[in-house]
């Protein structure tokens, strides 16, 4: 993913007003990312636990989403749950559901859509081996690197798509 800026990522939304995407908080090191590891750029908001942002790059266009994070309820701590997005396993609430109000006549009506994400959003490093989960020792992967990553990029399309459609 390029560097974005805070500009491009505050025009980047879809699905909230231009004001809700002019409060939101950046992360604070979004200048210092490892941006050549990112297929998208994640983040959940230190001040509003319950809210999280994902922007994305489709066709040359920045795609950004506002979601909500529901709360974990009581799991236990060595239940596991696997991320829509990377299918990386994690325990202790490393997953969470999260969801999006739909873009347009669909939005305005409360419609939206849900996926389990890491809740942290580190999806692309996690893919790439540059973070690990507690929970992956006995699950390994058999594909290679390379299509780990289009398998995320691919689910992270589609998802992409249902907020969109």
């Amino acid at each position: 993913m390029r560097p974005l800026t805070e500009r491009d990522i505050r025009l980047s939304f879809v699905n909230c007003s231009k004001g809700e995407a002019r409060r939101l908080h950046l992360p604070k090191d979004h200048t210092d990312l490892p941006w050549d590891d990112l297929d998208f750029l994640g983040w959940r908001d230190p001040g509003a636990p319950e809210r999280a942002y994902l922007v994305a790059e489709r066709d040359g266009l920045l795609v950004g989403v506002s979601l909500r994070v529901a709360s974990s309820g009581a799991r236990g701590f060595t239940s596991r749950s696997m991320c829509s997005l990377c299918l990386t396993t994690r325990t202790g609430g490393g997953v969470a559901l999260m969801t999006a109000r739909r873009t347009g006549e669909a939005g305005r009506q409360g419609n939206s859509v849900g996926q389990y994400l890491c809740t942290d959003l580190a999806c692309s490093l996690y893919v790439r081996g540059k973070k690990e989960s507690v929970a992956n020792g006995s699950l390994d992967e058999s594909l290679p690197q390379e299509e780990r990553i289009a398998r995320a990029r691919a689910n992270l399309d589609a998802f992409l798509d249902k907020v969109t459609a």
